[in-house]
């Protein structure tokens, strides 16, 4: 079974895309962390969470996966409640987005997906956007440039 973290970023959904031709027809669970602010607002990022999940099962089957939606209200940290759904659904793999919605937030808090892959007892695939590709893809290679 695959776990497959959804915050709707082009990374995100680019993790459904390459978990699908990998595994056509696998078990998946596309899972988005609820972050809950005041009582107020609840409700608000509640829906907000089960429309992102939504759209994420969605893609997910359409590329051909067996998908369960499931929203996980936030445990701590955005990576630590990944690797406890993972835990609690004996997931095989996590496949999951280099970076998320919030690149400012990830540059001062730290990468999920980084925190994630240190802390899993099981296989993580971190997957770039194609954005994020092509982008790499025109720069210099770093390691044979620092020689």
């Amino acid at each position: 079974m695959i776990l497959l973290p959804y915050d709707g970023s082009a990374d995100a959904q680019a993790a459904i895309d390459s978990a699908a031709r990998l595994a056509p027809g696998a078990d998946a669970t596309v899972l988005t962390v609820w972050v809950a602010f005041e009582l107020q607002l609840d409700a608000k990022s509640r829906d907000a969470a089960l429309a992102t999940v939504a759209e994420g099962a969605q893609r997910a089957t359409a590329a051909g996966l067996v998908c369960t939606p499931r929203v996980a209200a936030l445990d701590g940290d955005v990576a630590s409640t990944i690797l406890a759904v993972a835990a609690d659904l004996d997931a095989d793999v996590i496949a999951m987005g280099t970076r998320g919605l919030g690149a400012i937030k990830a540059f001062m808090l730290g990468s999920v997906s980084h925190a994630v892959v240190q802390d899993a007892d099981r296989s993580v695939l971190v997957v770039p956007s194609p954005a994020v590709v092509a982008r790499r893809r025109h720069q210099p290679d770093r390691a044979v440039a620092s020689m």
